[in-house]
């Protein structure tokens, strides 16, 4: 049976996904979506497609994709998409069509315990805190146990928690095949079961590294690819524009200071001039960042004030010392090898970003943190890089996402991922939004740079909340303005709230969850990859639209590229982000037949603007009001249809 006779079988009506999945029916833009994916991957195509929310699209992709048979590589967003994509999806697939695969899921170094890492955090001597140390040790029936070394295992362990980078390694410390322990490494293990698979399902951070850097032993599984799926595609752009720059952060310069101790107490420990001048090096380093306010934006490479450059001289200093050093002393061991090779690397880098005259077609900059900071290179466009991968190879390359289109056209997508030849298909959900929905402009409200608007948002907030009777998500362009509405709600609502900050994202996730009538306050982190279903979440709140900062170095930039070249950046380039933005916070709402709410934008220049149509031709049909007894009638109805609704007709 050929694919697509197969495709028309399993997603027949009395095929066997209705026996594999309760309440399953056909649905037609699934259908049309697996048929597009289908020519694709027989004729070994490009295809752009958007699936709107309530499609079916990883069956859509994943039924076609198997059945046409070959060596598939699917990548995902995040790791919790990759494994529902490997414990769920791909088994009932595979079920559906008959078929015996192999399957691996292949995660980021991050994922496994370092064997060689871990033996060195338990005779560490102090390199690593006491406290991190203590609580490694307690790893250690696990890691005698564990066949995958995969931490997902073990309970309690947050993927912030610096008990994980201590035992894990990077691709900039791993010792390779001339680690003591490499026969037993858990990451060698998991690539070589991904070499042996029909299917590997990674995530997009592990494929784009591997198109970058071409880091040995994953880059023996994407040649060898016959058809590659890019789920969430809509974060390429940002993921390749990091992938294929050059970053280097005061983290790895530190984590460089603590491994050159444990590899000089292993193969030199009669280098005493090794430990001066790691001393040396981590004090620099800690400078540097001392010149950097955590809370400021980037700061453009040429635009840092003077003693901020004379720091990052003054480590570069450090580090090219250092590196000499532990040069000479290479050949004493794999270990001090190994740092020496990362020291010249970061040597390498900072050359890069710091070079004069800079790179051309390269924007740079430094990011404040928390703890430090990263230094960046960052190619302004990578659309001819990517065309050079989708050309250098005779493969299928699927690309979807519920957010791809600004205004019904996908063009703007395929030409920054560099594909404008791409066949491009859109296809709506299934879901009834005119139904199911409301969108709600409050009137009234300032601009968003005017002295109150802060206030304004929490005003609606609070009208908005007491009609849905909380069970909302307020989403907020910036830190600063969720601060500032959470302030202004306390004592004022009486539900739960939840904020971002004050517990890890998948803890707060749960608590909202959990906690009846709760409203969750979040950054740009809770836009997208958010999945709730039900009445827990009946509202979305929108404080404005989520234009990048102009002044930003990268954006700022890419601006000044594309005016050189006569065109119009915000055309181009802001507004075409913002839109996608705004329609990932907006598809929060909405994730199955049953749910039903209310999402808030309180930007009042989707109304006052020009450009605020392409932002409503690019959302879902929702029916919009601007009046809020109509969000208040439509909450107190489980039938909106008698809900008094008086809509403004010219924005439905």
């Amino acid at each position: 049976m050929n694919a697509a006779a197969a495709c028309d079988r399993v997603f027949a009506a009395t095929g066997p996904l209705s026996g594999l999945l309760p309440g399953y029916s056909p649905r037609a833009e699934q259908r049309a979506m697996a048929a597009a994916v289908e020519r694709a991957v027989s004729q070994r195509d490009v295809l752009i497609c958007e699936a709107g929310t309530g499609t079916g699209k990883t069956l859509a992709y994943l039924v076609p994709a198997v059945a046409g048979g070959g060596r598939i590589v699917v990548s995902t967003g995040t790791r919790h998409l990759q494994e529902k994509l490997f414990e769920h999806d791909l088994p009932l697939v595979c079920r559906a069509l008959g078929r015996n695969l192999r399957i691996a899921l292949l995660k980021g170094r991050s994922n496994y315990l370092c064997l060689w890492r871990y033996e060195q955090v338990l005779a560490s001597g102090g390199l690593v805190p006491s406290d991190v140390a203590a609580r490694a040790a307690g790893l250690s029936g696990w890691a005698a146990r564990t066949s995958s070394g995969d931490l997902a295992e073990v309970d309690d362990l947050a993927e912030n928690d610096p008990v994980r980078r201590a035992v894990t390694s990077t691709a900039d410390n791993c010792l390779g095949s001339k680690c003591p322990m490499f026969d037993g490494c858990h990451v060698a293990e998991a690539r070589r079961r991904a070499t042996e698979a029909d299917v590997v399902v990674v995530n997009h951070h592990l494929l784009f590294a591997d198109m970058a850097l071409k880091e040995h032993g994953f880059a023996e599984l994407l040649p060898l690819a016959d058809t590659l799926v890019i789920d969430e595609a809509h974060q390429i752009p940002d993921v390749t524009t990091r992938f294929f720059g050059v970053e280097l952060t005061s983290g790895q310069l530190l984590e460089l200071v603590r491994d050159a101790g444990a590899a000089m107490q292993a193969d030199a420990p009669d280098t005493p001039d090794l430990d001066r001048l790691a001393a040396g090096l981590e004090a620099a380093v800690r400078e540097a960042a001392d010149a950097f306010t955590p809370a400021a934006q980037r700061v453009e490479w040429a635009a840092m004030r003077c003693e901020a450059r004379e720091r990052i001289d003054a480590m570069e200093a450090r580090l090219g010392a250092l590196a000499g050093a532990l040069d000479a002393v290479s050949v004493r061991g794999p270990a001090i090898e190994a740092v020496s090779v990362r020291a010249r690397e970061l040597v390498h880098r900072l050359g890069r970003i710091g070079s004069e005259p800079p790179e051309p077609g390269c924007a740079r900059w430094v990011e404040p943190r928390t703890r430090g900071f990263a230094a960046h290179l960052a190619p302004l466009d990578t659309a001819p890089i990517l065309a050079e991968r989708v050309a250098e190879a005779d493969r299928a390359w699927i690309l979807t996402s519920a957010t791809l289109s600004v205004a019904g056209s996908l063009d703007h997508f395929a030409a920054r991922v560099g594909m404008a030849d791409a066949s491009l298909h859109i296809f709506d959900g299934s879901f009834d939004y005119r139904r199911q929905t409301r969108c709600y402009l409050p009137s009234g409200l300032p601009e968003p740079s005017r002295p109150g608007y802060h206030e304004a948002v929490a005003e609606v907030a609070v009208s908005a909340l007491t009609a849905s009777r909380g069970r909302a998500f307020l989403l907020f362009t910036s830190h600063r303005a969720l601060l500032a509405v959470r302030e202004a709600l306390d004592g004022r609502v009486p539900w739960p709230l939840f904020t971002q900050g004050e517990r890890p994202r998948g803890e707060l996730l749960d608590r909202f969850v959990e906690t009846p009538d709760s409203v969750l306050l979040g950054t740009h982190s809770f836009w997208e990859g958010v999945d709730i279903r039900g009445d827990a979440l009946s509202l979305v709140l929108i404080d404005k639209l989520p234009f990048a900062p102009p002044n930003d170095p990268l954006i700022a930039a890419r601006a000044d590229a594309v005016r050189r070249d006569g065109g119009d950046p915000f055309v181009s380039i802001q507004l075409p982000a913002a839109v996608i933005g705004l329609k990932q916070g907006v598809g929060r709402l909405i994730r199955d037949a049953s749910d039903r709410g209310v999402v808030v934008v309180c930007d009042p220049r989707l109304s006052s603007r020009g450009y605020g149509r392409v932002f409503l031709e690019s959302l879902p049909p929702m029916p919009i009001t601007t009046d809020l007894d109509d969000v208040t009638a439509f909450f107190a109805s489980r039938d909106p249809g008698e809900a008094r609704l008086r809509l403004d007709e010219a924005r439905t």
